[in-house]
């Protein structure tokens, strides 16, 4: 069987999605220095995946799902397993897990009552992913190292929890818009 190299683009991020079950157990078995190499991993290949799929055309509809789907299932699970451990608190991770959760509700929703769409993230939507990746970096890193005072973990905390808000409450109002537009006939 040969591979279609228009395809290791996709192949890669199927290795991201299964490199979240190790992930995990390492940071449920607080091993954090391992986690935080895995993490490494599946951070270069995420941007690997998307330089090939940009630099050679090896794009695909399945990429531009399973992409974001494999980002999401990683931090998600990750966000997750530290409220769990209590590395982060759990009223940032209900907003994290909430706002995917409006998010996708909205988009579900928009498919069936609206009609097909591209949703692309915003720049508040893509500082906030950034920030909760950096977050989940710091607080593994922190329990390597224990560097951290509290006082700027607190306020990453709060920076990302202010990005989450604003970011869901973004796709909130322009695709609420967006549906309402549509639904009047207006393009």
């Amino acid at each position: 069987m040969k591979l279609d190299r228009s395809q290791i683009p996709n192949l890669i991020t199927v290795l991201r999605i299964l490199l979240v079950v190790p992930i995990i157990a390492l940071l449920m078995n607080r091993a954090f220095d391992w986690a935080l190499v895995l993490f490494a991993v599946a951070g270069i290949s995420d941007g690997l995946d998307g330089w090939l799929a940009k630099r050679y055309g090896w794009s695909s509809r399945l990429g531009s799902v399973l992409d974001p789907a494999a980002d999401k299932l990683l931090l998600v699970s990750c966000y997750l397993v530290l409220g769990a451990l209590d590395l982060l608190p759990w009223w940032l991770v209900v907003a994290v897990l909430g706002r995917d959760l409006v998010i996708v509700a909205g988009a579900l929703a928009y498919h069936f009552w609206i009609g097909p769409y591209e949703m692309a993230p915003s720049v508040l939507s893509k500082l906030n992913t950034t920030l909760q990746i950096v977050l989940v970096l710091v607080v593994v890193l922190n329990q390597v190292l224990g560097w951290l005072p509290f006082p700027v973990l607190g306020a990453l905390f709060w920076t990302v929890f202010a990005t989450t808000v604003a970011s869901g409450l973004g796709y909130v109002l322009v695709w609420g818009w967006r549906a309402w537009q549509a639904k009047r006939g207006v393009r």
